[in-house]
Order: structure tokens, then sequence, then C-alpha cells
């Protein structure tokens, strides 16, 4: 039998799971960058162990990256997807977001201000990758919808893979915290039109920070009527903070099978876990 192991991953250019309390340290002046490339070498190395010895998940042949930085200051200089598929042995293909120089972030909900973000005049930038052990083409990038603040552009990456005989067509997405339902719905309407040109079995994935069960629900239901299946419960923890625990990240797919699947925790490289599914043809 045929078979792929794809996994989806908000990396949070791996700085670690304390995304609250690294949030509070960084606002009352106690965050050191001087460690932080050594930090970030360890984070790196952790998660290629994860995805390639079988321990947390199966041995990962297809990977989707969020939040994947190029060259931050508070990556400590690495190229995360880069690096990583490097050590997995990987294709890899990166999409940077385009984060405006000079241009200061418009203030939203006071929970979503404990991200670090990237300096005003940093050179480096992130975004969404795909790292794959088979050839990846027609490699698409998909600017998502957001009017509100320059400073957060966001997107999706789409390429598709072969793998003998077969063929599948890949969207990773990366969905903005700061919009209510109908701005992130607005975003996946954006990727599910794209994907809808496919005549090849097609996998949404990402990270849609559903950070609400109300948003789980309806968008579980938005991708449902446009014929795709996940096996994830609404409701799966896949992102913690503060005590708290939400299903943030999602696997879509259309027309393949999912044998198996699964979140593995604990890895503890960002604030996310990464989700799993073993694909059948």
């Amino acid at each position: 039998m045929d078979k792929l192991v794809i996994a989806s991953y908000n990396i949070r250019y791996a700085r670690g799971p304390y995304l609250i309390s690294g949030g509070l340290r960084r606002k009352v002046g106690l965050m050191s960058l001087t460690r932080r490339p050594e930090h970030v070498k360890r984070q790196i190395s952790a998660a290629a162990r994860a995805f390639s010895d079988g321990v947390l998940l199966p041995r990962v042949d297809v990977l989707a990256l969020q939040e994947a930085d190029q060259r931050t200051m508070r990556s400590g200089g690495h190229d995360v997807a880069k690096e990583l598929a490097a050590k997995l042995d990987m294709r890899v293909i990166h999409e940077a977001a385009g984060i405006p120089r000079g241009v200061a972030p418009v203030k939203r909900q006071w929970w979503l201000d404990f991200e670090e973000p990237i300096g005003l005049h940093d050179p480096g930038d992130t975004g969404v990758a795909l790292l794959s052990r088979w050839p990846l083409t027609d490699v698409t990038r998909i600017d998502l919808p957001w009017h509100e603040c320059p400073w957060r552009p966001r997107l999706a990456i789409a390429a598709t893979l072969t793998k003998g005989p077969h063929r599948i067509r890949l969207f990773n997405a990366h969905v903005d915290p700061h919009a209510a339902i109908n701005g992130q719905l607005a975003q996946l309407e954006v990727v599910v039109a794209q994907a809808e040109a496919a005549t090849v079995p097609t996998i949404i994935l990402g990270d849609f920070n559903t950070l609400s069960r109300q948003k789980c629900i309806d968008t579980r239901k938005f991708l449902e009527s446009r014929g795709y299946s996940t096996p994830y419960p609404t409701g799966t923890a896949t992102w913690r903070g503060g005590g708290l625990r939400m299903h943030a990240d999602w696997i879509f797919v259309r027309g393949v099978e999912i044998k198996r699947w699964g979140v593995a925790r604990p890895l503890n490289v960002s604030d996310h876990w990464p989700v799993w599914a073993e694909l059948v043809f």
C-alpha cells in the first residue's frame, strides 16, 4: 500500500513554547538576545529529530511550516526552514511574508500582543515553507486578503508533489489570528478558490488560528461544504499558552484517504504542536 506522511507545524521561529511568559519577560526588559543563536540551533535540531526518529509521530515525508524566519534577530540569524530541511535531507521551498520595513504595527487585541515582533529595520523576514522528500513543482505564492495593518501580511504557498505515479496539490496557509471569523474565512476562500483548479487530490493544511470553539466550528463547516474532510475532532488541542489549550492547526483533504493521524506532543520547539496524517493512495 502506497503511503505518505504529511505534517504541519507553526514552528514560531524555533523560539520555544513560552509565548505568553516570554512576551511578559520581553516587555519588562528581561529578554536577552545574546544566547539566541545557540538556543535556536538546538531547537532546530530537536525538531529534526522529532520529524525523523518516528517516536512522537511517524517519519515525515512532507512538512508544512509557518512562522519560518529567515535570518531575523529573533531567530538568532538562522534560516529556520532551510536549516531544518538540510538536517532532514529534504527539498525546501519558502515564501517570505514581506514585512514592510520601518512601519510600526497597528495595536490589536492585548492578548495577541505577546509575540516577539520582527524589528522595524530588521533585514530578515518570516514566512511559510514546504519541505519534502519528493519533488515539488508548480509552486505558487498566494497572498491572503488583509487590509487593517500592512505590517501583518498573511500568505499561503501551494505546490504539486509527485511520488511515483501519484500527484497531490498541497496548500500551506497561515491565517491571521487578528481577524474576526469573516476575515479568516475570506482568507481561506482565496486558498480554496486556487485549489478548485487542481485536477489531482488536494490537501489544505496549516495554522488557521481558530482560537475559539466557534471559529473551529465555522472553519470546519466552510471547508466541508467545499468537499474537504478532516479526521481531527473539533477542539483538538494543537496550541497552548498561559494554561489554555486551543485548536489552531488543521489538515483537510479531498480525493485521498487518511489512515492515521495525530498531534505530536510534547514537542517544545514552539507554542504549537505539529499535526500529522498518514495518507493512503
